[in-house]
């Protein structure tokens, strides 16, 4: 079983679960990330989901064993069917993703962990862009996603060099969002994750679809964007749950529905 999924308190945990090569991709692993990524996206009760590693590892990339097997996928066909469908899931569905790095995350590990909406790492863990190491470039994302979350020079380096990357470093550089200690890491992922599943789901979702637009907008596209998606927002369950909870000075009883207010 190349995935363990688990599913509590509107929280979906999906775990990479090839501890012994340090839960590196395979096709079977790849194949099944993108189902249950699927699954979850279509599953009303799921408000959040986590991504992480069983194991020591979060994920060290591409299996090369199976990158080399002659009776193997190719290359071409790795990068475009099994890599790019899951970064496309990660920024398309409309639910908040936590990637919860619990060790190394290499090549296109690391890439899949920066795709996701929040990242938190253990204090232990690293980020490598290990692709130059044997010839490659970074794909799944990494040179779209790293040079805006920390910079051109920044991400030139370590894509060219390979270098590693602590989590405190990662957190300092914005790469991340924060490095949590070692010993609070679990309770901290699963404590964040539940409060984002108890939010407006809607509402997180139209905000990832803005941010998603700003990447290639110029201020007026994104201005339109904001209107667009304001007013959709504004006609939620969520909104008129949240207004009501404010005047009447009580904590908001959300639940993640499509528009049933309309304006």
């Amino acid at each position: 079983m190349e995935l363990i999924i688990s599913k509590e308190n509107g929280v979906a945990t999906l775990k990479l679960n090839r501890p012994e090569v340090f839960n590196s991709f395979n096709q079977k692993m790849a194949f099944d990330l993108q189902k249950a990524l699927d699954d979850c996206e279509k599953d009303e009760t799921i408000r959040c989901i986590v991504i992480s590693g069983e194991g020591k590892a979060f994920c060290a990339g591409q299996d090369l064993a199976e990158a080399t097997d002659p009776n193997g996928p190719e290359l071409k066909s790795i990068v475009k069917d099994h890599y790019n469908p899951i970064i496309v899931r990660l920024r398309n569905i409309e639910k908040p993703i936590i990637a919860a790095v619990n060790g190394v995350a290499a090549g296109a590990g690391a890439n899949i962990a920066l795709a996701c909406d929040i990242v938190f790492a253990k204090e232990s863990a690293s980020f490598i862009q290990a692709f130059s190491k044997i010839g490659l470039i970074p794909d799944s994302g990494g040179t779209f996603m790293l040079p805006r979350l920390i910079g051109w020079q920044k991400a030139s380096a370590l894509m060219m060099t390979g270098d590693k990357v602590s989590a405190i470093e990662a957190a300092a550089m914005n790469m991340i969002y924060k490095a949590i200690p070692d010993l609070e890491f679990y309770e901290t992922i699963s404590t964040f994750a539940t409060r984002m599943a108890q939010m407006p789901t809607k509402g997180l979702g139209l905000t990832k679809r803005a941010l998603n637009a700003s990447l290639t907008n110029n201020l007026e596209e994104q201005l339109a964007v904001e209107g667009k998606l304001q007013t959709e927002a504004g006609s939620t369950h969520d909104f008129n749950e949240g207004t009501q909870a404010f005047l009447e000075k009580r904590l908001p009883d959300f639940k993640g529905r499509e528009m049933v207010f309309p304006l």
